[in-house]
């Protein structure tokens, strides 16, 4: 039935506009990779500083991928693409176990949530930067990315947007809620 796939495809993109996260995410909904499945539908987030709005500490970019043909590779009808970036404390460039730290945020993230995935990918890349001459003034900046995709197998598309919203202020320097605190509604874009 083609068409009861395009209605699936709706309630759950439905169902990402309505997640409600913490107040220093903002999220913009973006048009979508058009040539990768049938469906999809793209969101960017900014993680702000309360104390300065303008401010970004993290960005990033959360794609849903729905294709019925259930491509080999996926391992399933769904797939999650994402993208982080953070800047870091310039101390880190050499931390030889960032990459891995990166990862486990985002392992740690969905399994904090009860989720489930399969056929993940993805690679953590740190970024130095150093300044010569007439910007040798500058001082030196680290960023990390997280370039991640999964296979959701339990939780909805929401619940793994709000797993990644948790590992994107992570990799802000925000820590996580506690248990049995639920964020008031952000101001969405």
């Amino acid at each position: 039935m083609p068409g009861s796939h395009g209605a699936v495809f709706a309630r759950t993109l439905s169902a990402l506009r309505d997640v409600r996260l913490r107040s220093e995410l903002r999220l913009t909904e973006v048009p979508a990779p058009t040539r990768i499945a049938p469906y999809a539908a793209a969101i960017t987030a900014d993680v702000i500083d309360v104390t300065d709005p303008e401010e970004d500490l993290a960005t990033g970019r959360f794609v849903l991928l729905h294709d019925p043909a259930a491509p080999e590779t996926w391992d399933g009808q769904w797939r999650i693409v994402t993208f982080a970036r953070a800047e870091l404390e310039p101390e880190l460039a050499g931390d030889p176990m960032l990459g891995a730290v990166g990862w486990s945020w985002l392992s740690d993230s969905l399994s904090s949530r009860g989720l489930t995935w399969t056929a993940e990918a993805g690679t953590v890349t740190r970024v130095v930067s150093e300044s010569f001459a007439g910007l040798a003034d500058r001082a030196a900046s680290v960023e990390m990315e997280i370039r991640a995709s999964w296979t959701p197998v339990l939780g909805d598309a929401a619940d793994h947007l709000r797993a990644w919203a948790d590992m994107l202020c992570t990799i802000a320097g925000i820590p996580p809620l506690p248990d049995g605190v639920v964020p008031l509604p952000g101001q969405r874009r």
